[in-house]
């Protein structure tokens, strides 16, 4: 399983050495480390860059299939950053930290700890003082809220796609499920998968709670599947769902669920959503996923109606969640269109 969250995989990636983090639960993770790639040149005047985090269960290199030449996202204009979480196998993990935690579990991470980290490797490294752009999908779309509260004199434009500030309760529920689904494998030991090699009962649960809930009843009741080449509701489920969690390291998985289901901006203003979703400074496309059952285009809306100066716009795809993965050319051109329409505005 380790030989998933490899560069052979995933390609190369840079590091960025954070030293010993404090993180926001008063834990200190020491030699901490985020793993992050870019795509680009960072222009003479440091005004050109933007910040693409990925989603949970992913990596930066989820996001390269945005990037490209002639496409909104453009290398030969922009300075594309990608960075890593913590626990996604590259950056910090449980799955490459040694445990010097009591039980030796890897602590719990939230979204504000991966965009303070964040903010250092645009900051520190890179001395960038304004991002033209931050968007993400899913827990990626969780991380630009979080920035666009956090640090709203940083982020010029902000895109979520399918994605809440906060996480609702139908939503901390689902998560919570998948991860018990990950927790019920025999191997799981205290707390903890202390080998993770061999995994393979609660990761195939899990994939069939993702079957259901990642997409949509529409998407099976057309068939939806046979047009990316699957030849049965079954034979999508295992190549398909299956071949994409099973080689993941569970510990990271859980990990960064618990880091989803968490996901609050309300927490800088004392629990008062509408407070810290004012905050946002920035031109905020808000856009959901038609049928999307993580993140209904209501309760986006419902967000996005609290956003100073923020459009609100719907991709629609019987793929739900899914949609970002661009399984359609209707797909990609609608996000594509939504990134492309927000860099085109003047935005002071």
């Amino acid at each position: 399983m380790s030989d998933y969250y490899s560069e052979e995989t995933h390609g190369p990636h840079e590091f960025f050495e954070l030293g010993d983090v404090e993180l926001e639960s008063g834990i200190t993770l020491p030699n901490a480390r985020i793993a992050y790639k870019t795509h680009g040149s960072l222009n003479e005047g440091r005004d050109n860059a933007i910040l693409f985090p990925h989603m949970w269960s992913g990596t930066p290199k989820a996001m390269e299939i945005f990037i490209g030449q002639g496409r909104p996202l453009d290398p030969s204009r922009y300075f594309i950053i990608l960075p890593g979480q913590f626990a996604n196998g590259f950056s910090s993990s449980p799955s490459n930290t040694p445990p010097p935690f009591d039980g030796g579990a890897f602590p719990n991470v939230t979204i504000g700890d991966d965009v303070r980290a964040q903010h250092r490797l645009v900051s520190e490294r890179y001395r960038i003082e304004r991002l033209e752009l931050v968007l993400g999908w899913s827990m990626g779309a969780e991380q630009t809220y979080e920035w666009a509260v956090r640090f709203p004199d940083m982020v010029k434009r902000a895109l979520p796609f399918a994605g809440t500030a906060k996480t609702t309760p139908h939503d901390y529920l689902f998560v919570r499920a998948h991860e018990d689904a990950l927790k019920s494998d025999p191997a799981w030991n205290d707390g903890f998968y202390r080998d993770s090699s061999d995994v393979h009962v609660g990761l195939r649960r899990h994939a069939q709670i993702w079957s259901v809930m990642g997409l949509c009843p529409e998407f099976y009741s057309a068939e939806a599947w046979r047009g990316v080449g699957f030849t049965s509701v079954e034979d999508f489920v295992k190549r398909f769902w299956e071949a994409y969690f099973l080689p993941m390291d569970p510990n990271n998985l859980i990990w960064m669920g618990w880091k989803w289901r968490h996901g609050d901006v309300s927490r800088h203003t004392g629990g008062d959503l509408a407070a810290a979703l004012g905050r946002i400074t920035a031109r905020t496309y808000v856009v959901p996923f038609a049928h999307d059952m993580f993140f209904p285009p209501g309760d986006c809306e419902a967000e996005q109606r609290l956003i100073p100066n923020s459009t609100f716009r719907i991709v629609d795809s019987l793929w739900a969640h899914f949609a970002m993965f661009c399984m359609t050319a209707s797909d990609r051109e609608q996000i594509d269109a939504c990134i492309g329409d927000l860099l085109k505005e003047e935005v002071t």
